[in-house]
């Protein structure tokens, strides 16, 4: 079944000036943004996506690429020059004045940068304000927004005036009124970055968690990569008013579509946007339990390496074994190679960030392994595999270190074990 977009734009520009239809026409038979200059200035140029519902949508770009422009497209505040703009399926460009209205008040709600509160007001009836708009009954909405003010942190402070609260607290109260409206759709326009940085990142990370408990789809306007990077499931990259680059930010930063975005990424903490499944190689030092201790020391021979993964049933990893505890039972002819498999290892879901990995990969002698939420082995990530990619250095022409070395058996004593046991 196919879902209806929550936002989907098509073809769209918007261009300033004395004759923005003419600076259109010129744009799309394939002027640059400076030579369609003498008839307009053009700040959205041809820009076209489809937003899902309950997904974070950034689009980051610098001062003057055009994003504030296209957000503002997105719920009716500046008509498009040419191109549409659909909210929950229904249109809202070239639509009468009173249905634009109905649109944002039932779908669409917006969180400013400098937060936009009533100063007169108090936290409760500025939450309560979009609300009022409506015409909801007093008691309805101060319930209301006594909820919502308790689920982004001030409960105590519903009778503060916004003078006596702080910058981020200030923040938290428009993005209260904008969770109030019980809109689908949060539009935010470089919200936070009027915020000291720590404030920052504590309201970053408290909006993710407020998407995935309430499931909001947000288009997050941002000139901040790594914010844009922390909060979005995916990114579009804006240059002089065109979208340059679509993609999740493993795709930006590890695929950049052009010199640009390849510049802008550049100085990206890496370490927390990569994920454990962007980096993961196959494990291919792995064995199942059924192969016994002589398969497994054949298979410690043909891989050159000291350890395995074992694995049961379903490539479920059960755990590790070393060489020295293999060679001792096939010499004791015991054929139970469950008796010595090592349970201990450090082990990450696909979605685990590099940042959190660190630690892991010093302490444990063997690859971190990456399993499923049924513990099935998906893939190793070695040490130097680890560090290659923070580094952004590509090793894939090199052979892949599959386990890197406990202790080492000598070819002479593998051999004489091999010839006189696995035969």
């Amino acid at each position: 079944m196919t879902t209806t977009p929550a936002v989907r734009a098509r073809n769209l520009y918007k261009v300033f000036g004395r004759r923005p239809k003419d600076a259109v026409a010129r744009l799309e038979a394939g002027a640059s943004r400076t030579e369609a200059a003498g008839l307009g200035t053009a700040a959205v140029i041809d820009a076209s996506f489809d937003v899902q519902p309950g997904e974070i949508f950034v689009v980051m770009g610098l001062s003057g690429s055009g994003k504030s422009t296209l957000i503002r497209m997105l719920n009716g505040l500046l008509e498009p020059t040419s191109g549409s703009v659909e909210v929950a399926g229904s249109a809202i460009s070239d639509v009468p004045a009173k249905r634009l209205r109905e649109v944002r008040r039932q779908n669409v709600s917006m969180v400013f940068q400098h937060f936009a509160l009533l100063p007169h007001r108090t936290v409760i009836d500025n939450v309560a304000y979009g609300l009022e708009v409506q015409g909801v009954a007093k008691a309805a909405r101060l319930a209301k927004a006594r909820e919502v003010t308790e689920i982004v942190g001030l409960a105590g402070w519903e009778d503060k005036l916004p003078s006596q609260l702080s910058g981020g607290m200030q923040q938290r109260v428009g993005l209260a009124r904008a969770l109030a409206a019980e809109t689908d759709i949060l539009l935010m326009d470089e919200a936070f970055s009027a915020l000291d940085p720590l404030i920052r990142r504590e309201m970053q990370e408290q909006l993710v968690e407020l998407q995935a408990k309430l499931g909001k789809t947000i288009v997050f306007i941002t000139h901040d990569l790594n914010e844009a990077m922390f909060l979005g499931d995916r990114i579009a990259v804006m240059r002089d008013g065109r979208i340059v680059q679509i993609g999740t930010p493993e795709d930006i930063l590890t695929d950049p579509a052009n010199d640009y975005v390849a510049q802008f990424v550049q100085d990206v903490d890496r370490a927390r946007v990569l994920t454990a499944a962007s980096v993961m190689e196959p494990a291919r030092a792995v064995v199942p339990l059924t192969v016994g201790p002589r398969g497994a020391l054949r298979s410690l021979r043909d891989l050159q390496t000291a350890a395995l993964f074992v694995t049961g049933r379903d490539r479920k990893l059960l755990g590790w074994v070393r060489d020295r505890h293999v060679m001792r039972q096939v010499k004791a002819n015991d054929t139970d190679l469950a008796a010595i498999v090592n349970a201990e290892f450090s082990k990450v879901g696909p979605e685990a960030a590099l940042v959190d990995l660190f630690e892991l990969a010093v302490e444990s002698p063997l690859p971190i392994a990456v399993v499923d939420g049924a513990d099935r082995l998906l893939g190793v990530i070695p040490r130097v595999t680890l560090l290659a990619a923070l580094g952004n250095v590509d090793t894939t022409t090199s052979p892949i270190p599959v386990l890197e070395p406990v202790t080492r058996i000598s070819d002479v004593e593998l051999d004489a074990t091999l010839e006189g046991a696995i035969r």
